[in-house]
């Protein structure tokens, strides 16, 4: 069925057109990407979409019978709400009838003697939610948070921070049940582990989805259709991202103006397909072929057109040997640890991307290497010469009041790249390579949207000109041209590289060395050390996984086979089983009697584990949910069993 249907729509601000008869529907089941460059109304669509925003002209029409939920980049929760019902309550009916439940369990334990009324009503209520599985939301909700990396599940919602608000509200989203979601920057403060969790789930998901991300291989993995927002029109393309790159390129491969983007574009895609990234959907052979033809494009256009490239090679000012030298350094905050025994010494040309959970310490690190953060144990020395570069994720505020080019100068005029003819680098030049148009130049800064401010303020650390430059979630809220932008870059960036992600494609194509928070054999928070890039450490820890599968498929198999031979010398296998006496039959009937009664507590504790709530760990839920189901199958069998010596 139809979802809905934008007609014309028609958006401004500030007498700026923004959109200018935008038009485009869903039917069910669609998986569409909205993409576009920063600025150009990609929220504002959406936004328009879910009711959130009026329009100026145009319509949206959604069907009656199709509903949705919609995940905003700054989600709304009440503060006073704690984080497992402000879950629960995306499925609305069953929250309430669970609470009614509770009530009147309440009012029968107060009184035993309660009216019928109130025993009916029981029965009724829980025949409901027995009818629609409802017993299992608590757990489901817990589960869900606990794959987006949040725990605090009696905690209330005002009292986090705002990355932990946005998984409390994209946990709601997914629990709800609707025809569509509608997500703005999902991945946004995930690490990589719950995105790829992410990522499958909505992979897999019949519900029609809406979305924006700068996440390349999330995009390319969940879509079916891709919407490009570009100067107030959209352009339809339908396929996955990947489909999108091919026929966009296609469409802009004989204009003579285009010829240095597409050499770009060209070399990364190459550098993309020799990968062969694992955290990339397996390539198809349209795809070689494409990138054949191009090669024979750009060897015409390359004839036809002298375009001025402008040489980059930053971050080679000078460097003693000492940059960064952290020696056994450990920290934790209150009683846990973060991490332990960590040592690096930074040398020019290191490319490093640091992963792991959230709140694991990633960020407490980079603070450490510049000096922010003082180790309870071991030393770190920050050399003279190191001139660093640090773009935090939460990046300091500018003056609103600056035009955007006044913005740039007021840290350096120039980059002194040390090569070439054109070796400096000037604001303006650096603003055109980050998509800065010249007629933004002089747009105060304040008039910029989140991800302009954001851009801008990369921009003003990589002014600096530094030698080591740390990057912390450095593609949030970034459009896919400014990674591209940054990318290159990064590419002919010859000093210390320290990359802080979780965005797959961004590490793939940037660094050359994973460090790992994670844990040691010991169960020690440790930094383990990986090299080659995202897909090379996926690939490591698939292949750790699968021999470790194997060795416990193999335990399992030998201990089988142990105890068959065992129940076999002892006669307990075969078809001449002896006759039990009466005397045998009777006293089996007892111990079988002693083990379901024993079964029996084992499974009312086990129950009462899991419904009281105590426990976060969704590996310790998941194992007493298993354990429960094991047990509920041995009382099956050991009852059958006591029937049989009963006849």
């Amino acid at each position: 069925m139809t979802i809905f249907s934008a007609t014309n729509l028609v958006k401004s601000y500030n007498d700026i057109p923004l959109l200018t008869g935008v038009s485009f529907g869903m039917e069910s089941g669609e998986h569409i990407g909205i993409i576009g460059a920063n600025g150009v109304g990609k929220t504002t669509l959406m936004r328009i979409i879910a009711g959130a925003e009026e329009l100026d002209g145009g319509t949206v029409a959604f069907n009656k019978e199709a509903t949705f939920e919609y995940l905003s980049q700054v989600p709304s929760i009440p503060d006073d709400e704690l984080v497992l019902n402000a879950v629960m309550q995306a499925r609305p009916k069953m929250y309430e009838l669970l609470n009614r439940h509770a009530q009147l369990c309440a009012v029968m334990d107060n009184d035993a003697a309660s009216n019928e009324a109130t025993q009916k009503e029981l029965h009724e209520v829980s025949r409901a939610i027995d009818d629609d599985n409802g017993w299992l939301l608590e757990n489901e909700a817990r589960a869900m948070l606990q794959k987006l990396g949040c725990t605090r599940f009696d905690e209330r919602v005002g009292n986090l921070s705002g990355g932990l608000k946005k998984r409390v509200a994209l946990a709601r989203t997914l629990m709800s049940d609707v025809d569509l979601l509608i997500l703005d920057e999902p991945t946004n403060h995930l690490d990589a582990d719950s995105v790829q969790w992410l990522q499958d789930r909505l992979t897999t998901s019949p519900r029609a989805l809406l979305l924006i991300t700068h996440d390349r291989y999330f995009l390319d993995a969940v879509t079916t259709r891709i919407v490009e927002l570009d100067r107030g029109k959209v352009i339809s393309f339908n396929g996955n991202y990947e489909f999108y790159v091919e026929k966009k390129s296609m469409q802009t491969a004989n204009e003579e103006a285009t010829a240095d983007h597409q050499q770009n574009r060209l070399r990364d895609e190459l550098a993309w397909l020799k990968a062969g990234a694992r955290a990339q959907r397996k390539k198809q052979k349209s795809r070689v072929d494409w990138v054949n033809k191009m090669q024979e494009n750009q060897a015409r256009l390359r004839a036809a057109t002298e375009l001025k490239q402008i040489k980059i090679e930053v971050g080679t000012q000078f460097a003693g040997s000492q940059l960064i030298d952290a020696v056994g350094i450990s920290k934790k905050i209150g009683d846990r640890v973060l991490f332990e025994n960590f040592t690096y010494k930074a040398s020019k040309g290191d490319r490093i991307g640091i992963i792991g959970a959230n709140g694991s310490g990633k960020s407490t690190l980079l603070n450490m290497m510049t000096g922010e953060i003082q180790p309870d144990s071991g030393t770190i020395k920050v050399g003279t010469t190191a001139n660093i570069g640090y773009f935090r994720q939460e990046s300091s505020d500018i003056d609103p009041t600056l035009s955007v080019l006044a913005a740039v100068r007021d840290v350096a005029e120039y980059i002194d790249t040390g090569v070439g003819r054109d070796r400096y680098l000037s604001a303006r030049d650096m603003l055109q390579r980050f998509n800065f148009a010249t007629h933004q130049f002089g747009t105060l800064v304040g008039n910029l949207s989140g991800g302009e401010r954001r851009r801008l303020g990369l921009l003003r650390v990589l002014m600096k000109n530094p030698n080591v430059l740390l990057l912390d979630e450095p593609t949030n809220d970034f459009d896919i041209q400014t990674l591209g932008a940054l990318e290159e870059y990064v590419q002919h960036f010859f000093g210390v590289l320290i990359v802080v992600s979780h965005d797959r494609a961004f590490l793939d194509r940037t660094v050359e060395f994973i460090y790992s928070f994670e844990e040691d054999a010991e169960g020690k928070r440790i930094i383990k050390q990986y090299p080659g890039n995202y897909s090379a450490y996926l690939e490591k820890k698939e292949t750790a996984g699968e021999e470790a599968k194997s060795e416990a498929l193999r335990k399992e198999e030998a201990e089988r086979k142990a105890a068959a031979e065992a129940a076999q010398k002892l006669g307990l296998e075969g078809n001449a089983q002896p006759k039990k006496t009466k005397y045998q039959a009777h006293r089996e009937r007892e111990s079988l009697e002693r083990k379901i009664e024993k079964l029996e507590t084992k499974k009312a504790d086990i129950e009462a584990f899991l419904s009281s709530g105590t426990e976060t760990d969704y590996k310790i839920i998941k194992e007493k949910s298993d354990e429960l189901v094991a047990t509920i199958a041995a009382i099956d069998a050991a009852t059958e069993a006591w029937l049989e010596l009963q006849d």
